[in-house]
């Protein structure tokens, strides 16, 4: 389609476009000098053998080819790709049941505060409480042996410390997300549910009918958040099975905690090369599942 010829274009028109540039042009600089510049320099630096300090010796592609190589980089991968698609699986289906419970109370808006208030808790505090809880001596051990359960579980041992971060990540995440998406069920007219009502429809019809395809665009939105945050997951993993010791067990590592003990490793030298190659992998990642996720959640808009 051709450009409008500017002499057509209404008094209004022509403003707004004279004014695109001028209100645009600062937040393009912020967001390269931010982020545009980072990331050349990280694609730069990922090209390099270096210390953080000392000299800079080419590699080319041999970090990446040492990822590729590395079964710890694919125990992070697998691990961030379990937290991406069976933790945002769990918390959505919850966040959907608390959607459908929630539009029916009258004490909707305090429930919400509840739900929404473990988001505020910086997620170290929740790594510090529940190493505490489920220590050999915390209190749910000793509940479990007060109602005569002899040998409680080892909660904090290594094979069950990710299935923990994984609860953990969902019970806070969960209050957040529902809370997005009851702003937008709240700007659904409540004459489709009367009617809906008086048709005999179920909750559970009204929510699959009504609801979801209502707030779609609202749902795409958190959906993408969550493929985002699932990535930087690194203050839980680095609570719950780090310490004073040194770095947790490479069982429960995601690509963020390969990412920091590659920079940051506690007894040998930094690897700043790998670390950026990584860090690029992972932010690859995330934009391959982020245009997947657009894709596949693609509708046509419903006007109501």
């Amino acid at each position: 389609m051709a450009a409008a010829d500017p002499r057509r274009l209404g008094p209004l028109e022509r403003q707004r476009r004279r004014l695109f540039w001028p209100f645009v042009l600062p937040a393009l600089i912020c967001y390269g000098a931010l982020f545009l510049v980072p990331i050349g320099y990280a694609a730069w630096t990922s090209l390099y053998q270096w210390d953080g300090m000392g000299e800079m010796r080419w590699r080319g592609l041999g970090n990446y080819a040492v990822l590729l190589e590395d079964p710890t980089f694919a125990t992070s991968t697998l691990n961030t790709l379990k937290i991406l698609v069976i933790g945002g699986l769990v918390t959505f289906l919850i966040s959907f049941l608390l959607t459908l419970v929630l539009r029916e109370m009258r004490a909707k808006l305090f429930a919400r505060s509840v739900l929404f208030f473990p988001n505020l808790v910086n997620a170290m505090v929740f790594g510090a409480v529940a190493g505490f809880v489920f220590s050999p001596d915390g209190p749910v051990n000793t509940v479990l042996g007060w109602a005569g359960v002899e040998t409680p579980p080892k909660w904090l041992a290594v094979d069950n410390v990710f299935p923990l971060i994984v609860a953990t990540l969902v019970w806070t995440a969960t209050g957040y997300y529902t809370t997005i998406i009851m702003a937008a069920v709240d700007q659904i007219p409540p004459y489709l549910y009367e009617a809906a009502e008086l048709e005999g429809a179920s909750p559970w019809q009204r929510l699959r009918n009504i609801t979801i395809p209502l707030s779609w665009d609202v749902i795409t939105v958190c959906a993408v958040l969550w493929t985002v945050s699932s990535v930087k997951v690194f203050e839980l993993i680095l609570l719950f099975g780090g310490g004073n010791s040194g770095n947790p067990p490479t069982q429960t590592w995601t690509t963020a905690m390969y990412v920091y003990t590659s920079a940051f490793p506690n007894s040998s030298v930094p690897k700043m090369g790998l670390a950026s190659a990584a860090a690029l992998v992972s932010l690859a990642m995330v934009g391959l599942f982020t245009l997947l996720l657009r894709r596949i959640m693609r509708r046509d808009p419903i006007q109501y």
